[in-house]
């Protein structure tokens, strides 16, 4: 779950929008994982890491950056200890419900597909890729219309990126003028102003938002004036 085009971020969504619900079968792992770590989890997802069906994994979607914050270690790793937690709890609840229910319901609840052993457990966000799609849904014509009103000469561009935004001067100078300036704080307002219109989900605080900004300077002499380059 990377981009608001992903299924699974799709299908995280319908549940968040209370369109659908979490798999029957992964509820109670779902709600033990809220309980242990005081997190929300919106949807589990079962897949396989390669074309073999040899390495099973589940997607763990929970609704905050700082949810998936819980299970990240400093480095950037998952928590060994968390993903080993988790698996080992699928495992306990497939196999108490393999011993409550007859074969064929257990069959019916996780059949072949639901594999326990050598399971990769990681864990992705919902909140992060909604600010995204938000972010992405504004339409270019009011970006350009924000730009034109602003009328300030010395403003080049404003590029969306993910869930921020950067106005672009055209120098270095220029940009440390701006910087922290009431014009900057200016800026972050009336683009909040124009991006929660498109929140959803009301996930954007404009105590927290702030425009971003940079030069064209900076864009042209250290990434070859190159979008790619920028983002990467």
């Amino acid at each position: 779950m990377l981009m608001p085009s992903d299924k699974d971020y799709k299908s995280t969504k319908k549940i968040k929008e209370n369109v659908s619900k979490i798999k029957e079968e992964f509820e109670l792992l779902a709600h033990w994982i809220d309980q242990k770590y005081a997190v929300k989890t919106y949807n589990i997802l079962f897949d396989y890491m390669d074309k073999s069906k040899s390495r099973p994994r589940l997607q763990i979607c929970l609704e905050f950056a700082r949810d998936k914050g819980k299970f990240m270690e400093r480095m950037g790793n998952f928590d060994k200890n968390k993903q080993k937690e988790i698996a080992e709890k699928f495992r306990e609840i497939t196999s108490t419900i393999k011993t409550a229910y007859k074969p064929s319901h257990f069959k019916k609840l996780f059949g072949l597909r639901y594999r326990n052993d050598n399971l990769h457990i990681y864990f992705t966000e919902f909140e992060s890729i909604a600010k995204t799609e938000a972010n992405n849904s504004i339409p270019k014509k009011e970006i350009e219309k924000l730009q034109k009103a602003l009328n300030n000469p010395e403003l080049w561009k404003i590029s969306r990126a993910f869930y921020g935004v950067t106005y672009f001067l055209h120098t270095n100078e220029q940009l440390k003028k701006y910087e922290d300036s009431e014009i900057h704080k200016k800026w972050s307002e009336q683009y909040f102003e124009l991006l929660k219109k498109h929140d959803e989900f009301g996930y954007f605080k404009k105590a927290a938002f702030r425009v971003h900004l940079d030069s064209k300077e900076n864009f042209d002499n250290n990434y070859e004036s190159n979008w790619y380059y920028y983002y990467k």
